[in-house]
């Protein structure tokens, strides 16, 4: 399947500044699979070596870290000769070998000819030992599930992607296209972006195999709690991690952890939040208590939400009847706004990268869904599950902190309303294009 990251791997293998690269991401995400077509298209020869499947290539990093022998040793167990420039070496689930990863800084220093890509869980990296990290000596690109745009290439829409990529103007969608694109949107909220579950629902659209697979996933990442984390951790872990769908549904959707257990301590659960987070199976939106540039230097650290890493995975999480709800979503009550507030956050994540934030006013108990630093500024964001997007909230915040534009993501079609920028959930991906457009003529400078 077309991934967006593989216009960055060809940046990356042209660049005059390359580096060993580590391609991190949460598992069953599609490191390994992007990795080996990269290799296969773009290379004389693709040489892959997994060090957790093979534990004996560790042996080949322990006697000293030389490139060139290295080199030699790798070519003898794969029976292969690997050329300088000409081929791609892939090692797999690089974090399962410190020695490995440590490798990587002195084929950085001394043999950057040959081309090494890596694959690692985020977790695994991240909680690699301090000695072994090669600081400054690598590249990284970060994969993500699917976003809905990789959904439409999957599943051969296409030329819808290329149409809303197209968009130069703000005007109206097409009644006929907005209609078909929410639709295609309302079978990604069940389907989600782990590839295998799209790969599945491409081939049998009316199937409902991919329900399986999600599950399958989950179980799998319930064993990972047991095989990665302490195992203090590990019920705390399931809680927080099964509590998903029940802090979500709640109309005020800040993390409490009462919901895990009644009871529970803040103080109990950070480690298993971290290490959530860390695995990149959720994502935390953080409370900024002033909209000023830069959002860090303003966060409510006590003050959070949590996502799902996939609004797919939500679905199977929180047991969703696949049957009931395909084709009349509106039944999900208020879990539909769930769907759509982590729909969104996954696709700014997806876009911007890790760093959510949200704005709230306590004494007039108003609250901004997201708030997105673009260039210089800071704009607010709300996210609405269907058409009705009146927001007390936003207007308050408008007023409060006027800013150029206001976002609101909902069912709506595209439109400019004086200073509200009506975008389709659908048509997320190209907020940083439309903002542009949208900001043009408004004064508003960008950093560079």
């Amino acid at each position: 399947m077309k991934r967006d990251i593989y216009r960055d791997l060809q940046a990356w293998r042209v660049s005059e500044h390359r580096k060993p690269l580590i391609v991190r991401g949460a598992r069953q995400t599609g490191k390994t699979y992007i990795l080996r077509q990269f290799g296969e298209r773009e290379y004389g020869g693709c040489h892959y070596f997994n060090l957790e499947e093979d534990a004996r290539l560790g042996s080949l990093f322990t006697s000293n870290l030389n490139p060139d022998r290295i080199i030699r040793d790798l070519s003898l167990y794969g029976k292969r000769d690997i050329r300088r420039g000409e081929d791609l070496i892939i090692f797999d689930e690089i974090q399962a070998c410190n020695d490995a990863l440590n490798a990587l800084k002195y084929f950085n220093e001394q043999e950057n000819d040959y081309h090494i890509a890596s694959a690692g869980s985020l977790l695994g990296v991240r909680m690699s030992q301090p000695k072994s990290f090669p600081v400054g000596k690598v590249d990284f690109l970060d994969l993500y599930p699917m976003s809905f745009y990789e959904f439409l290439d999957a599943v051969g829409q296409e030329r819808y992607r290329a149409y809303l990529e197209n968009i130069d103007e703000i005007v109206p969608i097409p009644e006929a296209f907005h209609n078909e694109l929410t639709r295609l949107l309302r079978r990604y909220y069940l389907v989600g972006g782990m590839p295998e579950a799209v790969a599945r629902h491409a081939e049998e659209p009316d199937g409902r195999g991919y329900r399986r697979i999600q599950k399958a996933i989950l179980d799998s990442y319930t064993l990972d709690f047991a095989k990665h984390a302490p195992a203090s951790d590990i019920p705390k872990l399931s809680m927080v991690w099964e509590s998903l769908p029940a802090q979500l549904a709640r109309e005020n959707n800040k993390f409490l952890f009462s919901v895990i257990k009644e009871g529970a301590r803040a103080r109990e659960y950070e480690n298993a939040l971290t290490w959530l987070a860390n695995a990149g199976l959720i994502h935390r939106s953080t409370l900024v208590t002033s909209p000023q540039v830069p959002l860090k230097a303003y966060l409510e650290s006590s003050s959070f939400k949590i996502f799902a890493c996939d609004v797919g995975l939500l679905g199977a999480l929180a047991d969703l009847p696949v049957d009931a709800v395909e084709n009349d979503l509106s039944i999900l009550t208020e879990f539909h706004g769930a769907f759509v507030e982590n729909y969104t956050a996954q696709q700014l994540v997806a876009m911007m990268g890790a760093g959510l934030y949200y704005w709230k006013n306590v004494g007039r108990a108003s609250e901004v869904d997201f708030l997105l630093q673009h260039g210089s500024i800071i704009l607010p964001l709300e996210a609405k599950a269907g058409v009705n997007v009146r927001s007390k909230s936003l207007a308050f915040y408008s007023s409060r902190y006027q800013p150029p534009v206001a976002i609101r993501t909902s069912l709506r079609n595209l439109k400019m309303d004086r200073d509200k920028l009506n975008v389709p959930l659908y048509v997320l991906q190209c907020l940083p294009r439309l903002l542009d457009i949208a900001l043009g003529g408004k004064g508003v400078t960008h950093e560079k």
